[in-house]
């Protein structure tokens, strides 16, 4: 017997209304001038992946959306694309996002809370995905664990934390629009 895990017309929509939302919010993005990563609008996408998707839909979301990047069409960040940007100084944040956005996705849990959401963003997805960028910077840039977090962490906490909780505002609404 084969064990298929059916998708739903309704799940591929929801989902390439997802991946389709990464593309277009990479591009609103700013560089900060002692950093190679940016500030981007892409983890408000990401987010919302989690919150109105399962975990394995929010994974292949991302991996979706990384691929495309990968194969040269211009959705990353500021629209870069290739595999340079996955092997080099902020490669570590996307690969991070495949294993944070589903644990939140899984975590947020069953029902709709503002709260909840914001706060397993928080403890869970940011500090996963800053790993990722501190580990890549470390080993790309050759620079030891404080000057990767003053890199790769410690600009991006406060806009971090207002971009969960405009995430969590709009995954409440889509949530309770969707159910």
């Amino acid at each position: 017997m084969q064990d298929v895990r059916k998708i739903s017309t309704a799940d591929l929509t929801k989902m390439s209304m997802c991946v389709a939302l990464c593309c277009v919010t990479a591009y609103i993005s700013f560089p900060l001038p002692f950093t190679p990563g940016m500030v981007t609008a892409l983890t408000i996408a990401l987010s919302l992946a989690a919150y109105i998707l399962n975990p394995r839909q929010t994974f292949i979301v991302i991996l979706v959306y990384i691929l495309l990047g990968a194969a040269g069409l211009p959705v990353f960040a500021a629209g870069s694309s290739g595999l340079s940007r996955l092997i080099g100084p902020t490669g570590g944040f996307y690969f991070a996002w495949l294993v944070a956005y589903p644990l939140l996705s899984f975590f947020r849990g069953a029902g709709i809370n503002f709260k909840r959401y914001v706060v397993t963003n928080i403890l869970i997805a940011m500090p996963i995905t800053y790993l990722g960028g501190i580990i890549s910077i470390m080993i790309f840039m050759q620079v030891d664990l404080w000057q990767a977090l003053a890199m790769a962490v410690l600009p991006y906490i406060p806009g971090d934390v207002m971009k969960a909780a405009a995430a969590a505002f709009l995954g409440v609404r889509l949530n309770s629009a969707l159910r």
